[in-house]
């Protein structure tokens, strides 16, 4: 007798074979329906261990602080008065030649 797994598991291949051979349509129907189902719960989260009364590793606590006074105001600028003198003519020197 031999040992070798190839020839232990040669009855379960031709099983295998002659039953994808007369139900391979059915098979490949029942697999498609199937996988709609597998495929919506991995989506949904199935595939996550639930890990009862642990936090998560990855939450990171938020410290706001909120000013509670306004700010001081701004000090205005400096007003400069208006200069109601004319001009001067110093400048009709600066393009002569």
């Amino acid at each position: 007798m031999h040992n070798d797994p190839i020839y232990l598991l040669e009855p379960v291949f031709h099983w295998l074979d002659g039953v994808i051979h007369d139900y391979g349509d059915y098979l490949y129907m029942a697999l498609v329906y199937g996988s709609l189902p597998l495929i919506a719960w991995i989506l949904s989260g199935g595939l996550r261990r639930r890990q009862a009364g642990r936090q998560h590793l990855a939450t990171i606590p938020v410290i706001v602080i909120r000013q509670t006074t306004a700010p001081p105001p701004l000090p205005l600028p400096p007003e400069n008065p208006p200069d109601d003198r004319p001009p001067t003519n110093d400048d009709a020197q600066s393009f002569a030649a």
